[in-house]
């Protein structure tokens, strides 16, 4: 099926399909697929329809916020923004949530996924406009608030008992003197 995918994708860049598009599309794609293989991602949950919705809805309602508010940095005379980076460590560790939490977040105008480190479940995330301390915490708050979402919409039963423990606390890096 990815053999597919990625020669039908091959031929939609070159904007026409010919015998020798697709021919040559299968060709690259068998040779991406073969080296450089990505781990299976596993689906262990059940996809909830309403859990589904408010997570689209929730969604929604950030990026209309989040593109408000960095319109409004845009076009403010003489403002200019702090931007941080900080660490967030998800309380559900599989490959599938950290990519669906990661890319949520991304599409949010104002955050950038920076880096996602698998094995300790950290999402490190530049953000734009941190006035203060309640701005990262906040920041961290609307990541966590999103894992929570994802999970409870697409996750199994195991992952959305871990939505009741508290996150891992942030790294010692993450944090300055004086916090």
């Amino acid at each position: 099926m990815a053999l597919a995918w990625l020669a039908l994708i091959w031929n939609l860049l070159w904007g026409r399909f010919s015998w020798g598009n697709v021919l040559a599309g299968l060709l690259v794609a068998a040779a991406v697929l073969t080296f450089f293989p990505l781990p299976p991602v596993t689906f262990g949950g059940r996809v909830r329809p309403w859990a589904l919705l408010a997570l689209a809805g929730r969604f929604v309602v950030e990026l209309v916020g989040a593109s408000v508010h960095v319109a409004w940095i845009a076009v403010r005379p003489g403002y200019r923004p702090r931007g941080a980076i900080i660490a967030v460590p998800l309380r559900v560790r599989t490959d599938l949530n950290l990519a669906l939490t990661a890319e949520a977040v991304s599409l949010v105008p104002g955050t950038l996924i920076l880096e996602v480190d698998r094995e300790r479940g950290l999402l490190y995330v530049h953000v734009l406009d941190v006035r203060g301390p309640r701005d990262l915490t906040d920041s961290r708050d609307r990541v966590l608030a999103t894992e929570a979402r994802i999970v409870r919409a697409v996750g199994s039963a195991a992952e959305r008992e871990l939505l009741a423990t508290p996150a891992d606390p942030v790294p010692s890096a993450d944090r300055r003197p004086d916090q």
